[in-house]
């Protein structure tokens, strides 16, 4: 059973930082590509960054130049250090695993979820 169990969420002030991290199980973690998705209250979901199984990324414009994701699959793990937060950044923050690269920027498409974490980012 795979299962995705993300830690690191919590409030900060604007201009703070937070990590969060992904521990995955239950998958060969080297052969997927992993990410993070948000949802804020009101809005539709959104892929905010993505790592290939090679270690190609992808960062949604929002986002860019303030987070950063990476892996580290001796650890099975994914991590986003997130940076410059701002109170539009506030959202539940997921973590999602899938076989294929080009699934992960659809919505995830036939790929697993983790069950969210609440970043909450005061003004």
């Amino acid at each position: 059973q795979v299962q995705l169990v993300e830690s690191g969420g919590g409030l900060v002030q604007a201009g703070g930082s937070l990590r969060h991290s992904c521990a995955a199980s239950g998958l060969t973690f080297g052969n997927y590509a992993m990410g993070w998705y948000r949802q804020a209250p009101g809005k539709e979901r959104e892929l905010v960054a993505a790592i290939s199984s090679g270690g190609s990324t992808y960062y949604a414009d929002s986002v860019k130049g303030r987070f950063t994701i990476s892996r580290d699959n001796a650890k099975n793990t994914i991590y986003l250090q997130m940076n410059s937060l701002k109170p539009e950044d506030t959202a539940v923050y997921s973590c999602v695993a899938n076989r294929l690269w080009s699934r992960i920027t659809l919505a995830n498409d036939g790929g697993y979820w983790g069950r969210g974490t609440q970043v909450t980012v005061s003004s």
